[in-house]
């Protein structure tokens, strides 16, 4: 039996007293993160909300299979709020659909979430009306044409059935309910009930498609509201997408159980804490930015050399090679590797340990 099954549905309860500590370590570590970004000076903030909005967009596609240019989401981040960050990158219309979903979300985390809003969530997630090569509906709640909403993994024909969601005739009358207790003054912490909206509206599953894209930008939501801010100085998809498997796992459990939700609840605030704790390496990172043009300000660096180094210090994935630096600056391997030498003598970079084809490079200690 399936938790939407149980007579008792949707009335969750917890063992309190074992999410006490937990809870607190979360609500502790939400207030110290805040508290250090608002010591920060503006500009550093607007850099942290941008580097987390980035990795929130991408994670949660990445979480369902799709892969977003990085630079296309920053740039569209970056153009919502305003925001001079040079060299913006056109941006594809579901690159675009899911920025927009998310700063609604978050932006607006004090307007009431309506069925209409959700409905427009959903139709910029799918801006062509298909899910890959299927035609779904969009902007409405699923009709079950094709069948029963399940989630499956596995081969055709080899199938393995994880969920099997409430009938789409139910879906007005749960998703009424569901809303009706979102934007309720209910009395229960913010942080338990972003982690409560999130497995409740998964297991609703209201959408042919996108259902786990969605579920996160309301707990986003919520936690924005738990804060009574806009900005968003963490990731909780980034740490979903580091836990995925756990995530699956404590999700199908919960939903294949009673309306004793703990165990999810223990797993979310869990979460939560993880998450924050990796902004500590995103705030280090704001600020080496920082440090790193108050010294180099006045440096003679060419249109070249300015837009790699920014890129490393926006969050470069791997080591960077000459032929990485070719890439990312449009330019020649000559080119290239006469860029890095430069900088090189200027006690920028440094040569990394190893050679040949191997060879990379790194910041020197600044």
């Amino acid at each position: 039996m399936y938790i939407w099954e149980s007579p008792d549905w949707p009335r969750f309860h917890w063992d309190q007293e074992r999410l006490s500590r937990v809870l607190a370590q979360a609500r502790h570590d939400q207030g110290r993160l805040l508290g250090r970004m608002e010591a920060l000076g503006f500009p550093l903030r607007e850099e942290a909300v941008l580097r987390t909005l980035t990795q929130d967009v991408l994670k949660s596609s990445e979480i369902e299979g799709q892969m977003l240019d990085p630079d296309q989401v920053r740039s569209s981040i970056a153009r919502r709020l305003g925001m001079d960050i040079g060299g913006l990158k056109p941006a594809d219309r579901d690159v675009e659909g899911v920025v927009e979903m998310m700063l609604d979300a978050t932006r607006g985390y004090d307007r009431p979430l309506t069925e209409e809003r959700m409905f427009a969530w959903h139709a910029s997630l799918f801006p062509t009306g298909r899910s890959g090569m299927v035609k779904i509906r969009v902007g409405a709640w699923r009709d079950d044409s094709s069948g029963p909403m399940r989630v499956v993994s596995g081969a055709v024909g080899k199938e393995r059935v994880h969920y099997v969601a409430p009938a789409a005739k139910h879906l007005n009358a749960e998703m009424r309910a569901f809303l009706d207790w979102f934007n309720d003054e209910v009395d229960i912490d913010p942080v338990l009930k972003a982690g409560l909206a999130h497995l409740w509206f998964v297991t609703i599953h209201p959408f042919d498609d996108g259902n786990g894209r969605i579920a996160r930008a309301v707990a986003d939501m919520a936690l924005a509201r738990s804060e009574r801010s806009a900005q968003r100085f963490y990731s909780m998809s980034a740490q979903v997408r580091l836990e995925r498997n756990a995530y699956y796992d404590t999700l199908e459990t919960t939903q294949k159980g009673e309306m004793d939700v703990t165990n999810w609840q223990v797993w979310f605030l869990g979460c939560l804490t993880r998450a924050i704790a990796g902004a500590q390496d995103m705030l280090a990172s704001v600020l080496f930015k920082a440090r790193f043009w108050e010294r180099f300000a006045t440096e003679a660096l060419n249109d070249r050399q300015i837009k790699v180094i920014n890129r490393i210090l926006d969050g470069f994935e791997g080591k960077l090679t000459s032929s990485k630096w070719a890439s990312l600056a449009k330019c020649s391997q000559d080119t290239a590797y006469r860029d890095i030498l430069d900088l090189m003598e200027r006690g920028i970079l440094k040569k990394n340990p190893g050679g040949g084809r191997s060879t990379s490079y790194d910041f020197a200690d600044i």
